[in-house]
């Protein structure tokens, strides 16, 4: 058990700024910071070279010239920016008090930019074109529901919108989407084409002629059904698993790409096995033919050339994504291209069927954009993020840890050490991921390298049970009233902390987000004397008020993870082992950060264990961001943050 330290470090030095009137850094207007120390403006400075990384990443390419739109921050919030050629200067195209992350000139208007973005982090997505010369831009769907852009006709002439209902008290049962055609420029004759059972459709792709719609209706991590959609009458019909097939185990299928002649879908699905495997489904016969590279790895991303004669795939390989191309008519790969070293993502292709934009990061580099020229199978930087003040090659590396779990089974992640400067058995943050249908993976830090590099904490990135990209099995294994084994691999880890020679079992911190943020909580109560610390973002605290009060739109979603809290056992089940209904059992510090505006895990819940903790007498630092939903996208409001967590971090593990 970690024994009490007095409160020095940061904290101490903070009391004692205030006390001679030093400058101290003040949270903005919209930041409630209550519990959380004052933090001398000498801190801002020091730390200020780590907050300004401006990753850039591909979001669409001009229809007429070979000029790139990307989405890097500029100012306080990530906004579009044109890229003419390879290493020019990035103009600003948007500039919002909202986040900007994707727009695209409009095809039968080249200079008319049509953008999306929500209102305060709500997540609440509406789409606007702004006109040359004007500022302000218009409105082009129904402000009253949440609208996302879902593709484009292969005539250029129609965006594909899906809508459905909002209602901000989480109580409304069987949601439906909407899909509509919208010209951007008559938004006024809209025509929907449909209207959907459920809110989880998604991966539309157009047939070459426009008639049909492919589609995805999501139903879990673990089962997913593949559509077709008649344009003009709004008729589907499934098609994966056909209509009438029970499977012996639900499939899960994703990227699809009508192919060239109508005839069949290019798509990742793991019918036949572990991982999802690139295919090609014959709509004729249902037949499905399997294709490319393949091995333990998830086929992550697939994007077909405006041609339909080249397939850009991207598949995760051990978390790392890797850039295949395949010809797709004959579905032979073509040469790879010598891509740089690190993660590959977000596939844009150029209406010249040519060049191929993607987004590369690495432990020392930012996400920044290349260009494939496929047709000469070479490739152009782009975009290049420089940092004054540090030097990104020497950031360090992730190398793969496992350890075994309580029930034998091997789990996984990644540690990230400090450099050699720090000597003795280090502190750590177990910091533990989303989803819970996501992955650690191996890439930039970001901020983090300030913890690492200039505080010498080890990081460890764990993928606990549930976690993407170790097959179906894998993921599934977290389900309902498994819900707690997550934890307890979480417990095994600190085992294998402790008989690590270089780090320190009694100066550990744990640390996530959304439902990393329940993991922390979770690890709070089960493992109460083995952490120094929390820090839980945006995190669930209580399941069954969690899946009440989470939008509509997404509770179906989320019952197939956690449960139907409607079904009396579960409910128990859920009731029981709730962080907030556990919160005798905390003894570590918290801190707890959220947004207000959060549709996904309701601000309440940061509420809830907040006064939970406090009443048991646990110290809790609080955060709340009035004008930030699921995480924060501000830089003003992740500066404190970060600035905060520093402090937390010295406190609780340095001295």
């Amino acid at each position: 058990m970690r024994r009490a330290r007095p409160v020095i470090g940061i904290a101490a030095l903070a009391f004692a700024a205030c006390a001679l009137g030093a400058d101290v850094i003040a949270p903005n207007a919209n930041l409630k910071a209550d519990g959380i120390p004052p933090i001398p403006a000498a801190l801002a400075a020091r730390v200020a070279p780590y907050t300004e990384f401006k990753p850039s990443t591909a979001v669409s390419w001009h229809p007429t010239r070979r000029e790139l739109v990307v989405a890097r921050r500029a100012g306080n919030t990530t906004q579009l920016h044109r890229v003419a050629a390879a290493g020019g200067p990035l103009e600003q195209l948007t500039d919002f008090q909202e986040p900007v992350r994707f727009g695209a000139w409009w095809p039968k208007a080249p200079d008319v930019l049509v953008f999306a973005r929500d209102s305060g982090g709500n997540e609440q997505q509406q789409l606007y074109r702004l006109d040359p010369g004007n500022g302000t831009p218009t409105l082009l769907t129904d402000a009253a529901r949440k609208n996302e852009p879902a593709g484009i006709t292969h005539a250029r002439d129609r965006l594909l919108v899906e809508s459905t209902d909002v209602d901000r008290s989480g109580r409304r049962e069987n949601p439906t989407i909407d899909l509509a055609l919208v010209d951007p420029l008559h938004p006024q004759n809209a025509r929907r084409i449909a209207t959907l059972p459920g809110t989880g459709w998604g991966d539309y792709s157009f047939s070459f002629d426009d008639q049909r719609v492919a589609m995805i209706e999501f139903k879990s991590v673990n089962e997913s059904y593949v559509w077709v959609l008649d344009v003009a009458t709004g008729a589907r019909r499934r098609v994966l698993p056909a209509e009438g097939v029970v499977p012996k185990q639900p499939i899960a299928s994703a990227d699809l790409q009508f192919a060239r002649d109508g005839k069949g879908l290019y798509l990742a699905t793991d019918r036949d096995g572990e991982f999802r495997r690139l295919a090609y489904l014959d709509l004729a016969n249902g037949a499905l033919s399997y294709f490319g590279a393949g091995g333990d790895w998830d086929v992550e991303s697939i994007a077909l050339a405006p041609d339909g004669r080249t397939l850009a795939v991207i598949s995760n390989e051990a978390g790392i994504g890797v850039l295949r191309l395949y010809d797709a008519d004959t579905r032979k790969a073509l040469p790879r291209p010598a891509m740089p070293v690190g993660n590959v993502g977000r596939l844009v292709w150029h209406e010249n069927s040519r060049d191929l934009a993607v987004s590369v990061n690495s432990a020392q580099s930012p996400s920044d954009v290349h260009v494939v020229d496929v047709r000469d199978n070479v490739v152009t930087r782009w975009t290049e993020t420089q940092v004054p003040g540090l030097d990104a090659r020497a950031f360090r590396g992730a190398a793969p840890i496992k350890w075994i779990s309580f029930d034998a089974r091997t789990i996984g992640g990644f540690v990230t050490h400090p450099p050699p400067k720090f000597t003795g058995k280090r502190p750590v943050i177990v910091s533990i991921h989303g989803g819970p249908e996501g992955q650690a993976r191996p890439g930039f830090m970001g901020r983090w390298n300030y913890f690492i590099d200039q505080m010498g904490v080890a990081v460890i990135q764990p993928n606990v049970r549930g976690s993407t990209g170790h097959g179906k099995t894998f993921v599934a294994l977290d389900n309902g009233m498994n819900r707690e084994d997550s934890v307890r691999d979480i417990g095994a880890l600190l085992d294998w902390i402790r008989a690590q020679p270089d780090l320190d079992a009694d100066r550990v911190l744990v640390e996530g987000g959304s439902y990393g943020g329940y993991m922390v909580l979770g690890v709070s109560t089960l493992y109460a004397n083995r952490i120094a610390g929390a820090i839980d973002v945006v995190g669930i605290a209580n399941f069954v008020s969690f899946l009440e009060n989470t939008e509509s739109y997404r509770r179906d979603l989320r019952r197939a993870e956690y449960g139907d809290e409607r079904d009396p056992a579960m409910r128990a089940y859920l009731t029981r082992i709730s962080p907030a209904n556990n919160a005798d059992r905390i003894k570590a510090p918290l801190f707890v950060v959220h947004g207000r505006n959060d549709p996904r895990v309701p601000y309440t819940e940061a509420e809830l264990i907040v006064a939970a903790a406090r009443k048991n007498g646990v110290p809790v630092w609080y955060l709340l961001a009035d004008n930030e939903g699921h995480g924060y996208a501000r830089k003003a409001n992740v500066d404190f943050l970060f600035y905060a967590m520093i402090e937390f971090i010295d406190v609780r593990l340095l001295h």
